[in-house]
């Protein structure tokens, strides 16, 4: 029986540890947990915000992704969309799901990205 959902996996380009960081830590204020040695000898990174785990591996013939995507639901949405803004991101609104708040946005390497609040 499946019971919680553990991590999403995104894919990257090799050598693109350093702007992951920058933006999953510092835009997005989560933490960098440590791989595995035997998987970080794969390169990537791995972050963590509370119980969500997103992780980052090294695809060789890297595409991102368009249209799969996590949604990360956020408290504060405003103050959240501004941050990445002031950070370079671009944020994209929707308003196309019923009693939520969202925007979408893009990493460093163009992976897409939903947030989402539920409007109380």
């Amino acid at each position: 029986m499946i019971t919680a959902l553990d991590h999403v996996q995104l894919a990257a380009p090799p050598g693109s540890e350093d702007a992951l960081r920058a933006f999953y830590t510092g835009l997005l204020g989560m933490t960098e947990i440590p791989k595995p040695p035997v998987l970080a000898a794969r390169g990537g990174c791995w972050f963590q915000a509370g119980g969500v785990q997103l992780h980052l591996g090294v695809e060789e013939d890297f595409r991102p992704a368009r249209k799969a995507h996590p949604g990360l639901r956020v408290t504060d949405i405003e103050a959240y969309a501004a941050q990445l803004t002031a950070g370079g991101a671009q944020v994209v609104r929707d308003d196309n799901l019923p009693g939520h708040r969202r925007f979408y946005a893009e990493d460093p390497v163009g992976n897409r990205l939903e947030f989402l609040e539920p409007c109380v």
